[in-house]
């Protein structure tokens, strides 16, 4: 079975496309699953560029609801949602993400402090930077973002290289560290393409990780973290060889929460 489970749609305010159309190209590329999963509001702060408003969110949820429904007998459409890690607001996550029946949740960490550090508008932030104690602190966020029990997959584990800067210190322990607290949850971590459309030029997570998290027995899954039809299940060929290659033969796949394991897929993609 082969599943993109990192789908975003036009209501996050950057991505491309209408509903049907993702849903049309994940038939295209021959996915038995196709996740929808865009940014829950953030609650930190409200952007549209960044993350759909609040009261939009049930209207998301019945769209998506809806696509399950028209498309039933085509593909399954799974209904995710991508949730972001921060402390100071994450009672107000817990309680609305429990209004709804997901089919998973993705969690991830896209500030520190004040800091979006994966906006391009921000890039100034970098000047100056401590990247190894950046690494140290965003590992160290994604590692209590786990320990919270609220998610099932990991996102984009290693977010901090996407604009190619590059920790010093071997971190490997600092992987290992993580990825107990994700086994210990029961959780995840996908292998998520985009990075291959960044500057790292790398898919998310680092080969090491990856090695590693299969040493380890942690389950792995798959997201293209598309923004446009052109980019569902973009460059899988390549993400299920570095999972083959570390040792995998499993994918996770989720209905209503719950995660079951099925094998790992071989994939030919369709031409784009």
């Amino acid at each position: 079975m082969i599943v993109d489970y990192h789908v975003h749609t036009f209501m996050c305010g950057h991505a491309a496309g209408t509903l049907d159309e993702l849903v049309e190209a994940a038939i295209a590329r021959g996915l038995d699953e196709v996740g929808i999963a865009d940014h829950m509001p953030l609650y930190y702060f409200e952007d549209p560029d960044l993350a759909m408003a609040p009261d939009e969110l049930p209207l998301y949820v019945e769209r998506v609801l809806d696509l399950q429904e028209r498309y039933r007998d085509r593909i399954t459409v799974r209904l995710g949602i991508e949730a972001d890690y921060e402390p100071a607001t994450q009672e107000m996550r817990v309680e609305i993400l429990g209004r709804y029946q997901w089919d998973y949740v993705i969690g991830s960490v896209h500030i520190l402090g004040d800091w979006v550090f994966d906006d391009p508008r921000r890039l100034e932030r970098y000047q100056g930077l401590d990247v190894d104690q950046f690494y140290l602190d965003y590992l160290g966020a994604v590692g209590d973002m786990a320990e919270t029990g609220l998610y099932n997959t990991v996102g984009h584990a290693d977010l901090a290289k996407k604009f190619d800067v590059r920790a010093k210190i071997d971190l490997e322990p600092h992987y290992r560290e993580l990825l107990g607290k994700v086994k210990d949850a029961d959780m995840c971590y996908e292998v998520n393409t985009a990075g291959l459309r960044w500057p790292v030029k790398e898919m998310y997570p680092a080969p090491d990780f990856v090695r590693i998290a299969c040493e380890m027995g942690v389950p792995v899954t798959l997201g293209s973290d598309a923004h446009s039809p052109a980019d569902v299940a973009r460059d899988f060929d390549a993400a299920i060889a570095l999972i083959s290659e570390a040792g995998y033969q499993s994918i996770a796949a989720f209905e209503g929460g719950a995660m079951r394991l099925v094998p790992l897929p071989e994939y030919q993609p369709p031409d784009h």
